[in-house]
C-alpha cells in the first residue's frame, strides 16, 4: 500500500535492491509508503559507493553506527559484523570499534558483544576461522 499521491509511482531501484539483499529495515517502510522518491533519493545517497574508504572500514563505520546508543539496530550490527568477518576483520578491530562507540552508551556495547560472538561461531560452524592479530599489533 502506497500513500504517495503522485500519479505513476516514480522508481525506486535503490530500495528495491535493499529489499532483495536483505539491507532493508522494515521500519522504513512508511517513508517509502509516504514518499517513495524522497525514501529512494535518501537511500541512494546511505549506499552511494565510497572510492576512498575501503570496505572493511565502510563495515567498522556501519558497525559503529547501527551500535551506537542513538540506533540499537541488532540487524544491522549483525549485518556488517558479518561482511567485515567475511572481509578479514579481525575480532580485535570490531571490538575495537564497539569500544570506541562505547562512549556514546554502555548499552552500545551490551548490544555489540554477543553478537560478536554468535557470528564468530557462525563462522566456526561455515569451518571457517577469524583473522588473528598479533597481540600488542594495532
Amino acid at each position: 500500500m502506497t500513500f504517495d499521491t503522485r500519479s505513476e509511482a516514480p522508481a525506486t531501484p535503490v530500495c528495491d535492491a535493499m529489499r532483495e539483499n536483505g539491507a532493508w529495515n522494515p521500519l522504513w517502510d512508511p517513508f517509502a509508503q509516504l514518499d517513495a522518491a524522497w525514501t529512494e533519493k535518501f537511500m541512494a545517497l546511505a549506499v552511494m559507493p565510497h572510492d576512498v574508504l575501503d570496505a572493511k572500514t565502510i563495515e567498522f563505520i556501519s558497525i559503529a553506527v547501527n551500535a551506537a546508543c542513538t540506533h540499537m539496530y541488532a540487524p544491522g550490527v549483525r549485518r556488517h559484523m558479518r561482511r567485515a568477518l567475511d572481509l578479514g576483520a579481525t575480532p580485535e578491530e570490531i571490538l575495537a570499534v564497539l569500544q570506541g562507540v562505547v562512549t556514546l552508551g554502555v548499552h552500545s556495547m551490551s548490544l555489540g558483544a554477543p553478537i560478536l560472538v554468535e557470528e564468530l561461531e557462525a563462522l566456526k560452524q561455515r569451518g571457517q576461522r577469524p583473522e588473528q592479530q598479533p597481540a600488542g599489533q594495532p
